[in-house]
């Protein structure tokens, strides 16, 4: 089984590498990887974007279309700027609880706690989540009510994704959250089954996990990129 490459590009964006294989999630901002290098390498290449906020969806992501296989894209983006000259048979709309499959590539949505979608994806025995803007948005100026609606609408996806049991997962740390920052994450870790977080969306200073994350005896190894350019290799490790 071949290694993972993952590249932190901004944001929630990653370029994940995997043999011949190149993953692109999020893409909205990039300074230092060579993307072109990284596709022209590659004999498949995916895109996903998880919804159409400006911080998740580029229309540049179009440029690439000649050597993209398929582009997975959540259904909130389907009449979005640049969409209209993708080749309509590379794109795959997407909504919540769908799947679909392009090559060796096999693809699950699940549900967001803002817009759009999260992915599940299977890659050369890889299993890797992509939380997109699913995270537990606690806001403290926010009202009472809108508080409690946002936790249960957290905590009722978390029930619909802790069959899971994943190698890689990305999920938001988002600094503005103040003091509930982690609060999404770490019921995250601690409902599914998950090898390696890798923390984005983090708006601001890096997220340092407490020593004892996630809690409850769970083995989490977390990884924090800090720049456009960090870029960390990853082993198969045993399922457990």
């Amino acid at each position: 089984m071949p290694s993972l490459e993952v590249h932190y590009l901004f944001n929630s964006g990653f370029a994940v590498k995997s043999g011949h294989n190149l993953l692109i999630f999020d893409y909205y901002l990039n300074t230092a990887v060579n993307l072109e290098q990284l596709i022209d390498n590659s004999e498949n290449v995916w895109i996903f974007c998880s919804h159409r906020h400006a911080d998740h969806y580029n229309p540049a992501i179009g440029q690439w279309q000649d050597k993209v296989c398929s582009y997975f894209l959540s259904d909130d983006i389907r009449y979005e700027e640049g969409i209209r000259q993708i080749k309509k048979e590379k794109v795959v709309f997407m909504t919540p609880y769908e799947t679909a499959v392009s090559g060796a590539l096999r693809v699950a949505t699940y549900g967001s706690t803002d817009e759009g979608v999260s992915f599940y994806v299977e890659v050369d025995d890889w299993r890797l989540f992509h939380a997109g803007d699913l995270n537990w948005w606690h806001w403290k100026g926010d009202t009472a009510e809108n508080i409690r609606l946002a936790e249960a609408a957290f905590r009722a996806e978390m029930t619909k994704i802790a069959h899971l049991n994943l190698d890689i997962a990305f999920f938001p740390v988002d600094s503005r959250l103040e003091e509930y920052r982690a609060a999404g994450v770490e019921v995250f870790c601690q409902t599914v089954t998950v090898s390696q977080l890798i923390a984005m969306h983090t708006r601001g200073k890096v997220w340092s996990p407490p020593p004892n994350f996630p809690g409850q005896q769970r083995n989490v190894t977390v990884w924090c990129p800090d720049q456009s350019g960090d870029k960390r290799i990853f082993a198969k490790e045993k399922d457990v």
